[in-house]
């Protein structure tokens, strides 16, 4: 009003009849705009209109309105609504509350009701034209109204408006999904007057009020959405909801279950919730149209994205994106946690994968999952506590249960980086492997069934440098792939060849099975080979038929010295009984340059065995002209019978060293350690250490002075505590092959040899020229592309510390002698 005195006094001079007429006809338009139902006849509003717009006094009308809408919000609306809402905060049930917080948003309405009719009219004005007005209509003039309600009213709300919302959403969403037959813990709503409580609003049944509840959230949605207010009062409080309940809902059905999918049931689920948010957002569902080009929300495949007959608003579709989001993060956060044991349990646990996968593609959640896996496997798994074979079967799971989840491995590559570092510290690591090859570890069945699935892949495919034939099907490596040579159609998913790339080398695979193929070999009297066979026929297929042939050389060995056995048996048979050999022998017979390396130690048997191998000996001389053998008199075992005076062992199976220990008591019947020691040419410790087992038998029995006698008669308690005494733990099937750490050792005093050389010639080295001239000196054998600068710098440190070799700023010298 005092703008408009002021552009009327700046305005041209003007009679007082015309000012008069001017005031008149502004209190007509003005009473027309705040009070709708004035009797102001259409003739007098149109010419009082006429009058302003000739003065230039029409342009002022809507910002004369929507200064008075501020001005009474400031001074009563917006007080007189706090104080509503607050009021009286303690004294109401939960009902009240919902009553006190409708009434309140009535009120709010009732009072801004007319300003917002009289713009909407005076808008319809400008867009008729009516009077010369102009302006920018109805939907601009409420837009800027709406505007100053939401910047006065919700500047600095008090907590109490979202505690009462909160408060009355979480009752509703109750009472409508109770309707619906989903109540939040499942449980089955009770039926009668004497049923208890109602489940939807939470009070005896007779006191329901959930028919109530609705009707009042159906009328709060429509007030607040025509004040423009139901997004920013509502949303906080939805989105609080949702959140919970999906977090709750997710503990109780998902936590620890890896064995089904939930996918459906919480789209299903989610088709429920979306009922409640169209009765919250009812009013703008119905009058808001969707958009085209509104991009359609991810559904799970064969589950329609809405129900028909639901309004398919863009606001509904917003918060549909918005909790299939939400879900999506908070079941990746939960598996996340739990995926060491999703991993452990696979292929158990593939539904759980599955799911994961699906929700990782649409959240940005890989990075956290790399970090997470990573230090689970750090702290539960790779630790002195945990068997190698424990380690090798969660490894074995991990890639099958990760090229599942991320087909291009890189979360495989990179998560289980640690396990493979690990497993190279560890000395059992290849034997387990080869073990678990064969089918001879424990409770490990995966290696050999994938050894002898239908199509393996070669190794030597994976080493080819071919990546394809068509560049067109070249994909870039995600964002989080290690960089390496190794690019998305070259990282290999097979769990052989993941397991055999740890060391990069296959020969170290190959050496080891050598030796647990000859350690069998060796320890079997019947000379059948059918399992061996199959199994080196399998890693032909994966390491290649060059890699393989000193193992078809050995087991050629087994054939021919079972054939030769049988010719040299048959030659005996025809013998006479004068000149049959003293005792039975069958022999092993090998091609020395084609085995591992077998242990060696001093034995010497008694005459009786020497002759029967010397009449062996010849017998096979005469079968093969121009070769001879060369016994390793330790190894072997030999089968015996040991005849006491009360009593006979039959059928002991026995290693050469017992043998010979128990027949030299035949020629007399005590001896000493150091006797027997020297009799058979071998350590005492050793002596000392096969003798347990003959006084387990009760046959010896040590007594003062270190003297051993047999025991001929014994107590029939005796007998008793011998048939349950345990063998002695050194009669455990011993390895006659040695280990790779005994060859790793006489490989590195050949590497010393040179290493001595080097330095005598050249005075000093550093660690890397050392290591180049090795490479160049030693490079012909297998051996040197398995000892890298780390391995060679630990075998230098020790003979500093040994005191063979001195070091200085890195330089490496030989001690000077005195």
């Amino acid at each position: 009003m005092e703008e408009s005195v002021m552009e009327s006094e700046s305005a041209e001079p003007l009679g007082s009849t015309t000012q008069q007429g001017v005031s008149d006809a502004w209190e007509t338009v003005t009473a027309a705009l705040t009070s709708p139902g004035s009797s102001v006849t259409e003739q007098n509003l149109s010419d009082s209109l006429g009058v302003l717009c000739d003065q230039g006094l029409g342009r002022l009308l809507g910002g004369w309105l929507l200064e008075m809408l501020q001005m009474r919000l400031s001074s009563s609306v917006v007080p007189e609504f706090w104080s509503g809402l607050k009021q009286p905060e303690n004294e109401l049930e939960e009902r009240g509350r919902a009553w006190v917080l409708l009434t309140t948003f009535r009120t709010l309405l009732g009072r801004l009701e007319p300003f917002l009719c009289g713009l909407e009219r005076l808008g319809q004005w400008q867009d008729e034209g009516r009077g010369s007005l102009c302006g920018p209509g109805p939907r601009g003039l409420q837009d800027r109204a709406f505007t100053i309600i939401r910047a006065l009213l919700l500047f600095s709300p008090s907590p109490v408006l979202q505690e009462r919302v909160l408060e009355f959403y979480s009752r509703t969403f109750s009472v409508y999904m109770n309707q619906e037959g989903e109540a939040e813990d499942g449980a089955e709503v009770p039926d009668g007057p004497e049923g208890g409580d109602c489940r939807g609003c939470g009070v005896p049944t007779q006191e329901c009020w959930c028919q109530e509840a609705l009707e009042q959230l159906q009328e709060l949605s429509h007030i607040l959405s025509k004040l423009q207010l139901l997004e920013w009062v509502s949303s906080e409080a939805v989105t609080s909801i949702l959140h919970k309940l999906i977090e709750q809902r997710m503990e109780q059905h998902c936590r620890g279950e890896y064995e089904r999918s939930f996918l459906l049931e919480f789209q299903e689920w989610l088709e429920l919730v979306l009922g409640w948010l169209s009765k919250v957002f009812a009013s703008e569902a119905d009058r808001d149209v969707a958009a085209p080009g509104v991009p359609s929300v991810p559904s799970v495949p064969s589950v329609p994205s809405m129900q028909a007959g639901q309004p398919a608003s863009s606001v509904l579709k917003q918060w549909r994106c918005h909790m299939h989001q939400f879900f999506c993060r908070i079941y990746v956060n939960m598996r996340i946690e739990e995926l060491f044991s999703i991993i452990r349990d696979f292929p158990e646990s593939k539904a759980a994968i599955e799911d994961l996968k699906f929700c990782l593609e649409r959240t940005n959640q890989r990075q956290q999952l790399l970090t997470s896996l990573k230090s689970a496997f750090e702290s539960r798994l790779l630790h002195p506590g945990v068997h190698t074979s424990d380690i090798l079967t969660v490894y074995i799971s991990a890639i099958k249960a990760l090229r599942e989840l991320d087909p291009s491995m890189v979360i495989l590559q990179v998560a289980c980086q640690p396990i493979r570092k690990y497993l190279r510290t560890r000395e059992d690591t290849v034997r387990q492997i080869v073990a678990g090859l064969t089918g001879d570890a424990e409770g490990c069945t995966d290696l050999a069934s994938e050894l002898s699935r239908g199509d393996p892949v070669t190794l030597e495919m994976q080493d080819s440098d071919e990546e394809g034939n068509n560049p067109e099907d070249w994909t870039p490596d995600p964002t989080d792939a290690v960089a390496d040579k190794m690019g998305s159609k070259r990282r290999s998913s097979d769990i052989i060849s993941l397991l055999v790339s740890i060391y990069g080398s296959k020969d170290i695979f190959i050496d080891e099975y050598r030796a647990v193929l000859a350690d069998r070999l060796l320890h079997q009297l019947n000379y059948n080979t059918a399992r061996e066979i199959r199994n080196v026929e399998l890693l032909k297929l994966r390491f290649g038929e060059s890699h393989m042939h000193y193992c078809e050389v050995m087991l050629k060995d087994m054939a021919d010295s079972r054939r030769i056995n049988s010719n040299i048996r048959e030659e005996e048979s025809r013998l006479s009984e004068e000149e049959q050999p003293p005792l039975s022998l069958s022999s092993i017979i090998l091609s020395s340059e084609f085995w591992p390396p077998l242990k060696e130690e001093k034995l010497e048997l008694p005459p009786l065995v020497l002759q029967a191998m010397e009449a062996y000996t010849h017998r096979y001389e005469k079968l093969k002209a121009m070769r001879t053998l060369s016994w390793k008199p330790h190894l072997g075992s030999v089968t015996l019978d040991v005849e006491l005076e009360d009593r006979t062992l039959t059928n002991l199976t026995v290693s050469p060293i017992h043998a010979a220990i128990i027949l030299h008591f035949q020629e007399k019947s005590s001896w000493t350690l150091e006797e027997l020691s020297v009799k058979l040419g071998a350590p005492k410790e050793l002596v000392h250490r096969k003798l347990a087992l003959w006084q387990q038998h009760g046959v010896l029995r040590e007594e003062a002075g270190g003297r051993y006698y047999v025991v001929e008669t014994g107590s029939s308690k005796e007998k008793m505590e011998r048939g349950v005494m345990l063998i002695d733990s050194d009669e455990e099937r011993d390895s006659n092959t040695t280990t790779q750490s005994e060859q790793r050792e006489e490989k590195l005093q050949l590497f010393w040899a040179y290493i001595q050389a080097m330095l005598t010639n050249l005075d000093s080295m550093t660690l890397d020229r050392i290591h180049s001239m090795l490479r160049m000196f030693v490079a012909t054998g297998p051996v040197v592309t398995e000892m890298d600068v780390n391995e060679l710098e630990a075998f230098l440190q020790r003979k500093v510390r040994e005191h063979q070799l001195m070091v200085s700023a890195g330089v490496y010298r030989l001690p000077k002698s005195n």
